[in-house]
């Protein structure tokens, strides 16, 4: 069963269920009202009829039984309990209503308007009956009235309302059917969307967003995820591109230094020496190159989980860690800075950076600087050419005087993804007087109240 067929469903229960309730409600106030106004009757006419007034029993041939059993039915039959338990019929016809013990006590011992009501069948017609106590001496007043008329008036209403229920479920269900088939109508349509791209792999249907509701919000994140879905692949697909056009040229290497490898008895010794040292340095080189597409590709820091840094410690543990891998000199001025981020990714950025700059800058010292949230790396190398600035984070991406450096052009694109899930940037710049800096920043909303 489909959707629409469910909420028409439903929305048909709910009016069923409201109608029965509101209608078994207005019955039963109904059927009470026209009791409760019965007995009053009953009991003013009684009072009527002890007064002398008997005309209201006399016989009415224009009033017929729901049995139509008889041609004058008498809506009113009296009669009157004598203390001593003896029955006298008053009025015109003759309708023996039965008298019970209690009848009999209220007439020999009831106070003047003690009253009780009873139900009474005297075949072929039902009956209310009131009896009600005289003066004393004078016994009590019966008086019973046929309930046809009145079982008349409740089945007709039953009637009514039984039509009215269920012309309430007719227009529930198709009130259920019409919201249905507006809401599913989008629904089917993103389904059809969606079984589209899972037939064909393209990812770059349209979706049409359409409303502020429920729906329209689904839409809006299922076209959303199409655009990151298609993004991340044409990312992708440059990456493993680009890859495969780095990886080329150690590849090449360590084939030809294969080849070279056949005759490596007829070397000598120093050329054996060279050759494997750089075989040894292509293998580290490939190795370092293989290492950095994996995170880049997998962002294998996400898996930590963000939490309070002190980005300070951060810059000044790996400044340590690349100064004891290189000797080389390196200042670190920070300020105290928290955050809320990832420690590890965090560290990988900066000692990306220092490793950046230190290749470039063989004997000056590099600084490193921490300003709350943004850190800086500063060198006195070559520097980078101004139309290098825009894309020295880009991946692969190698500037014409680093094509001789070792390097797999990875590292500065790492800081670049480290920066954005940080929801910060990267900043490149020259150095008045020579040199390089470069860093990235990190929003500001993550930083803590008191850095």
């Amino acid at each position: 069963m489909n959707l629409s067929a469910r909420l028409a469903l439903t929305f048909a229960a709910v009016g069923a269920a409201v109608s029965v309730l509101v209608g078994a409600f207005s019955y039963e106030t109904a059927s009470d009202q026209i009791h409760q106004e019965l007995d009053r009757t009953l009991l003013d006419t009684a009072a009527e009829i002890a007064a002398g007034e008997t005309a209201v029993l006399a016989p009415n041939p224009a009033i017929t039984g729901a049995d139509n059993t008889h041609d004058q039915a008498q809506p009113m039959v009296a009669q009157l309990i004598h203390p001593d338990g003896s029955v006298q019929a008053i009025g015109g016809r003759l309708v023996a209503l039965p008298v019970t013990q209690d009848d009999r006590d209220l007439a020999a011992r009831g106070r003047p308007g003690d009253h009780r009501y009873d139900d009474a069948t005297v075949s072929p017609d039902d009956y209310r009956v009131v009896t009600v106590a005289q003066h004393p001496g004078d016994g009590a007043l019966q008086l019973g009235i046929d309930v046809d008329q009145t079982r008349v008036v409740l089945a007709a209403l039953a009637v009514r309302i039984a039509l009215v229920s269920g012309l309430v479920l007719v227009v529930a269900a198709a009130v259920g059917w019409f919201i249905a088939r507006r809401v599913t109508r989008r629904l089917v349509r993103l389904t059809a969307l969606a079984e589209q791209v899972s037939a064909s792999g393209r990812l770059d249907v349209e979706v049409p967003v359409d409303g502020r509701d429920e729906v329209g919000r689904l839409a809006a994140t299922f076209d959303a995820m199409l655009s990151r879905l298609a993004t991340s692949r044409d990312d992708q697909e440059r990456l493993v591109q680009d890859a495969a056009h780095e990886l080329r040229t150690p590849l090449t290497s360590l084939r030809t230094n294969a080849r070279v490898l056949r005759r490596f008895a007829e070397l000598d010794p120093d050329a054996r020496e060279r050759l494997l040292e750089d075989v040894d340095g292509e293998t580290r080189e490939l190795t370092h190159v293989v290492d950095e597409l994996v995170e880049l590709a997998t962002r294998r820091y996400e898996e930590e989980p963000p939490e309070p840094v002190d980005l300070a410690e951060v810059v000044t543990r790996a400044a340590d860690r690349v100064r004891r891998r290189s000797g080389r000199e390196i200042h670190v001025d920070t300020e105290p800075v928290r955050l809320l981020g990832r420690a590890r990714a965090l560290e990988r950025a900066v000692m990306n950076l220092l490793e950046n700059a230190v290749k470039f800058d063989r004997t000056g010292p590099v600084e490193v600087v921490l300003r709350g949230g943004r850190v800086e790396v500063r060198d006195h190398g070559p520097g980078i050419a101004e139309a290098d600035l825009a894309r020295v984070f880009d991946r692969f991406y190698r500037a014409d005087t680093a094509r001789a450096l070792p390097g797999s052009g990875l590292g500065l694109a790492i800081v670049r993804q480290v920066a954005l899930a940080h929801g910060g940037d990267v900043v490149a710049a020259r150095r008045p007087g020579g040199g390089a800096v470069v860093g990235f920043t990190v929003a500001e909303e993550r930083l803590s109240p008191d850095s």
